[in-house]
This record gives C-alpha cells, structure tokens and sequence, in this order.
C-alpha cells in the first residue's frame, strides 16, 4: 500500500510518499519512504518573532502542490499509484489545518481513495521507528514538540497512555522565549543550543521546575521567569561582558530543562518497567538532550531511539507513516465527505484504537 502523507499543521508544510511494503516485510521502516519534500517558513515568520498564523496558512497554499510535484518525481510514481492519503488533522493552526484537510481530500475525492486524519503528535511519536534501531512495544515516549511536553506510555499503534504533561509553559515555548530575552532570533531552541556550547557550566544557579514533584507533570514558566531576573540583575549592573553572560545564561538554562526531562523519563520507565525510550518532536533533535538520554541509558540499562535528525521536525513523512500504520492495524480509512474535519485542539489518547 503506497500512502500520500500531508502535514500543515504550523510553519512547516510537507508532502512525502510512502511504501508500507518493507514494513510487512519486516524490513527497515525507512526503506519504504518513495519521496518527500518539505518547505520552513521560519524566514518569513523571523521578522516577527514567532509563526503568524495567517502567513502560515497563505503559504501552505503556495507550497502544497509543487512538493507534491517534487515528491511524485523523488519516487517515479504518479497519482494513479496512490492507494490511499493520510493528512494532519490535528493539533495545530486551524488556518493551517484547513489547507491540508481541504487538499487531501479534495485529492482523494478526485481519485476515489480512502483518506484518514492523523494525529501530529501521533506522527511524531512513530517516527522513531523509521530510525536506525527501532524500538518495541511497549515504551515510553516523550514528546517535545512546540507547546506539547508529554511523556506517554505507548503498547502499540493507536494505544497510547498520558503520563504526565506540561502544566504551562512547554520545553519548546521556553526555548524561544529565553531566546528572545537573549536576543536571539526565532525559532529558540536551535539558537539557544549552539550558544549553550559556548558557555560555563556552574555560573548560575536556575531552577529545575516539579524535578522533585512526584509526578510526571513539567512545569517551565518559572524557568523562563528565572532567566529573566538573571537579565535584569545583568542589565542593573551595567557590565560590558554580554556575550560571555549571555552563553553562560544559555547554557545553565539549557542544563535545568534537559535535567527536568530525562529524570522524568527515568521515572516514567522505573514506573512503568518499560526498558525502551522514545524521543520525538523538534527538541528532540537537542544534541545536549540526546547526549544527556544516553549517557543514563548507558549507566542505567535502558535503551534510547530517536527519529532520523531530518524527520525531527514537522514532516510529511511521519503523516504518512502513522497513516499507513493505522490503516494496517485498524483499516479504519474512509471515503472522503466534502467535510474538511480538522481539530486544532485534540486530546491524542481521544484517538486511541483501542
């Protein structure tokens, strides 16, 4: 079965094709991507400070049907060799949304195929298995992805169990916020990590927001806000030495937020007796993180996977891919309807199979 996968959800619009033969034959999961392409509007959203809905949905408009073209060339296949589309149907932008949902289905109409909505965050909680090792059932996911921090307890395709989520501010909100109280440009977390690399350790003392809660919860607002007193106290002092604060501040907030989520993901396994780790979304692709997971998988016995770097972020491969799972597992593809159905605000056990 060859899946058409469409993700629109924010600022990233991407279209790939895929192939779930080598799936069913036990093979690499990634040898069955035939061909994606993916357009970032973070230059045109830069210039504001974060992603302008309206532009967003205006330039998935423009974007949409030119990756098609170019993942339909990537694989030597036409639309005729579709067998059935999958789409972004939640969370996210609802503009955003729209212009995914309308264009699949309206593709699917058109060719008489079975569309199916996807969760993103579904998406990226399945990409992992298109890694290099790939995990088994069951394992714990944590999921930093834009304003989701989760940590969920995953036994299969479409069974998924919330451990603990954020209960304000997310790992990705607190990256671009700090960022942009260092001056750094959007989006944080890349800018905020190389600068992180150039900083010593032990020159502030930020805190760990619920390290010690007894639950799974996360909380980053006070982090933020701890950030945000260091730069004042800086600018009082009047001291020249910016770029110097400015890494050493990036790099003990960066050292607070990666401690905060893996004893979390520690917990989550001892809780669990899960021996298997999923990492997935943008912050995923934290090289301080990745390090930071390893190191304690390697000290403590359990074994970490993450997506490739290049499926991180938003992409229509992991559209594609968590689609044609579930129309395996499920066979629950429908027929396109002339409703263009979107959630932009969609609760991910809600779509359990099971």
């Amino acid at each position: 079965m060859i899946v058409l996968g469409i993700e629109t959800s924010c600022d990233e619009t991407g279209v790939a094709i895929y192939n779930t033969m080598p799936w069913e034959n036990a093979q690499p999961a990634s040898q069955g991507i035939l061909g994606q392409a993916l357009h970032s509007q973070i230059a045109m959203h830069r210039k504001y400070g974060g992603v302008v809905p309206e532009l967003a949905s205006r330039d998935h408009v423009r974007r949409v049907l030119p990756l098609l073209d170019e993942s339909l060339a990537q694989s030597g296949l036409t639309l005729k060799d579709i067998d059935a589309l999958a789409y972004t149907q939640g969370p996210g932008l609802a503009g955003a949304l729209l212009v995914g949902s309308a264009f699949a289905k309206s593709l699917a109409q058109g060719l008489n195929l079975p569309s199916i909505g996807v969760h993103h965050l579904e998406g990226h909680l399945l990409s992992p298995l298109l890694g290099e090792t790939a995990p088994q059932f069951p394992f714990i996911a944590l999921l930093v992805s834009g304003g989701h921090t989760q940590l969920m307890k995953v036994s299969g395709v479409g069974r998924y169990e919330l451990l603990g989520e954020t209960l304000d501010d997310a790992a990705g909100e607190a990256f671009d916020k700090t960022a942009k109280l260092l001056g750094l440009d959007y989006p944080g977390g890349t800018a905020i990590s190389k600068l992180a690399e150039k900083g010593r350790s032990g020159q502030f003392d930020l805190p760990r927001p619920m390290l010690h809660s007894g639950d799974l919860d996360f909380s980053f607002s006070g982090l933020k806000t701890a950030v945000l007193n260091q730069v004042k106290k800086f600018q009082e002092k009047n001291i020249s030495e910016v770029a110097q604060f400015h890494a050493d501040l990036a790099r003990a907030f960066v050292e607070s937020l990666v401690a905060v989520l893996v004893s979390k993901s520690e917990k989550a396994l001892k809780q669990t007796g899960c021996k298997h780790l999923v990492l997935a979304g943008g912050v995923g692709a934290n090289l301080q993180l990745r390090a930071a997971l390893n190191e304690k998988a390697t000290k403590n016995g359990f074994e970490v996977h993450y997506p490739p770097l290049d499926l991180c972020t938003d992409n229509g491969v992991m559209i594609a891919f968590a689609g044609a799972l579930r129309l395996l597992v499920a066979n629950n593809g429908s027929t396109t309807s002339g409703a263009f159905d979107i959630k932009p605000r969609w609760d991910l056990q809600s779509n359990n199979l099971i």
